[in-house]
């Protein structure tokens, strides 16, 4: 049904939903602005970037502000090639692992009614929602400087393993999978692993979807581990080689070189909402947030 045919209801003209297509347009295009106005400001000239009152669109685009991006990486020691790689490999590696681990620790707490400590284990999961992850940090670090991981990548990905929210959302879900389901592929000879793989991770991928998506979002977006766990200018990451790049002596004359910076920093964002958006949808629409 056509959005022209939804708003006629028995030959008369619903100007009632007429009213809300309007009002949630204007929201969602005051939503697009910011994205908009990045993209605009990554091309715009040096000349237009000071301009006041700035102005929303760019009215000479230029690709110069790129060049200066890889001229200020390139002419330090490390290219901005491998901060790149290491934000992406950290964040794959985490969101890889991170949503494996939370499905396999979701199955039991969802379907294995007799498991020992169920309800107080899933109650400190909760728990641990109400926590910033700077509280963690001091521990984290500890851990790290102890183990002697840190410098590595091993640093990097394993406190973001930790995803108590995660876990809660694959949980929930799972809460409304049938378990007439699972009864059937035991009675069909499928032991625990095999019903897992097979079984439950086929019907979490709604939840799997939106659980990568806001795993790869927060992943690629800190710098916070970059700066506690690595020492060496190899091992950084892309928020902190954008942050050194917006600070220090000549920073007036890189800001777009900055806004470059992050018109790339937001692309793989982009990319993955792209990609996920329609099974989010259908995590938002199935499995609701249940106590």
């Amino acid at each position: 049904m056509s959005s022209r045919a939804a708003l006629i209801k028995g030959g008369r003209f619903d100007w009632s939903g007429m009213i809300l297509y309007s009002v949630m347009t204007v929201f969602a295009l005051l939503m697009v602005m910011p994205l908009v106005y990045l993209i605009t400001t990554a091309f715009k000239p040096l000349s237009e970037l000071f301009l006041f009152p700035p102005r929303f669109f760019v009215m000479n685009p230029t690709m110069r502000n790129f060049f200066d991006l890889f001229a200020a990486t390139e002419a330090s020691v490390v290219p901005f090639s491998r901060y790149v790689f290491n934000s992406l490999f950290v964040a794959i590696a985490i969101v890889a692992a991170g949503v494996f681990i939370s499905a396999m620790a979701a199955y039991p707490l969802s379907k294995h009614k007799t498991m020992p400590f169920r309800e107080p284990l899933f109650k400190l999961i909760v728990l641990a929602l109400m926590f910033a992850p700077q509280v963690t940090q001091i521990p984290q670090y500890i851990i790290m400087s102890r183990s002697g991981t840190m410098d590595t990548y091993f640093a990097l990905i394993l406190p973001g393993l930790a995803a108590p929210m995660g876990l809660f959302l694959m949980k929930q879900y799972l809460d409304s999978v049938p378990d007439a389901l699972l009864e059937a592929a035991r009675m069909d000879g499928a032991g625990e692993w095999r019903t897992f793989i097979y079984v439950v991770m086929p019907m979490l991928m709604p939840a799997v979807a939106t659980m990568t998506l806001l795993t790869f979002i927060g992943a690629w977006n800190n710098a916070g581990p970059a700066m506690l766990y690595t020492t060496t200018d190899q091992m950084k990451t892309l928020p902190y080689a954008i942050g050194t790049i917006s600070g220090g002596a000549g920073s007036v004359a890189r800001v777009g070189a900055l806004a470059a910076a992050s018109l790339l920093m937001i692309i793989p964002t982009l990319v993955m909402f792209i990609v996920t958006q329609r099974r989010v949808m259908e995590t938002m629409a199935h499995s609701g947030i249940k106590a």
